[in-house]
């Protein structure tokens, strides 16, 4: 099968039967084979309905439904895990999406050889409140990341099949899937300019200040555990022993003055005494929280889980 669509759903039974027809449409006109593969998030409308009528009337639309709400992540991971497309593009249920961008999408994982495309709606039809918290995120991660994109967290992406199922979306990590991809191992990453369409149906679902903190969140979390998920030592180990050390030094520098002017010199009168101990039971705290951390890691079900690209002379499973 050449792509797989994979579209995740909370309330959006409006624009499902318009949004499945000009996917069904595209893919006609350019002879692919496809799957449609539609997540329904919990939603608390009619979305379900309409997906099992679209499913009855085009064999190309599978469903999932949710016991209830879980989050686009989450919707996202489990449609990776069904799709079986040599091409995986995602996109969202309000059509703000157009499908249109899906024959470009799929020559640029298949033929420039990406590893993953994500889109860019370089005008988008969304109010300030929104626009600019994504900008100054956008900016955040591409810095943070060093992966030259200005919209990580736009729905139309596409992906080689692999990357999807090499990697694991929860929370709300699903705004930093290129940077996910990235610490697995897939650093040919593109960037498509994509149309943003107005809304037409229903009103946003996301939006807020709250999204924003939130993102800030997980970027330091998939930054953290990117680097330093195996070997925690390697982050906490450091920063306990330069705080232990500084923190010794003043201590030893303090004592030295007390002995050699025991009479004009009080070490619980000085701040740099207490400065010295705070230091060096950071310090102590640090080294051990990276110990613990070495300790989790080690024992833990993925500790030697690691993306093989390829095999020679051996069975590939």
């Amino acid at each position: 099968m050449e792509l797989s669509i994979v579209i995740p759903v909370y309330n959006e039974d409006e624009s499902l039967p318009e949004l499945c027809c000009w996917i069904e449409r595209v893919m006609n006109e350019n002879g692919y084979s496809y799957e449609v593969i539609l997540v329904d998030d919990g939603s608390t409308d009619h979305s379900w309905e309409v997906i099992q009528k679209l499913r009855a009337s085009n064999p190309h639309i599978k469903g999932i439904k949710f016991q209830r709400n879980y989050g686009k992540s989450a919707a996202l991971n489990e449609g990776f895990k069904a799709a079986s497309g040599a091409v995986v593009i995602t996109m969202d249920a309000d059509m703000q999406d157009s499908p249109d961008e899906i024959p470009e999408l799929r020559r640029l994982i298949l033929e420039d050889r990406y590893d993953m495309v994500s889109g860019w709606k370089k005008v988008r039809h969304d109010p300030i409140s929104k626009t600019l918290p994504s900008k100054f995120f956008n900016w955040t991660t591409s810095k943070v990341s060093k992966i030259k994109l200005h919209d990580f967290n736009c729905g139309l992406k596409a992906y080689r099949n692999k990357v999807v199922k090499s990697i694991e979306v929860y929370g709300e990590m699903h705004r930093y899937i290129p940077v996910i991809a990235k610490w697995s191992g897939f650093r040919k990453i593109g960037e498509k300019v994509v149309e943003h369409r107005a809304r037409k149906y229903g009103h946003t679902k996301f939006g807020g200040l709250g999204r924003g903190l939130k993102g800030l969140l997980d970027l330091a979390s998939i930054t953290f555990v990117g680097k330093y998920g195996k070997r925690p030592m390697h982050f906490f180990g450091p920063i306990g022993v330069i705080c232990g050390l500084i923190g010794f030094g003043e201590w030893i520098s303090l004592v030295i003055q007390k002995l050699t002017h025991p009479e004009i010199f009080s070490l619980t009168n000085r701040p740099s005494f207490f400065i010295a101990l705070t230091c060096m039971i950071l310090g102590t705290q640090l080294f051990l929280t990276g110990f613990v951390a070495e300790l989790i890691s080690r024992n833990s079900p993925g500790r030697n889980h690691y993306l093989i690209e390829q095999k020679l002379g051996l069975d590939p499973s």
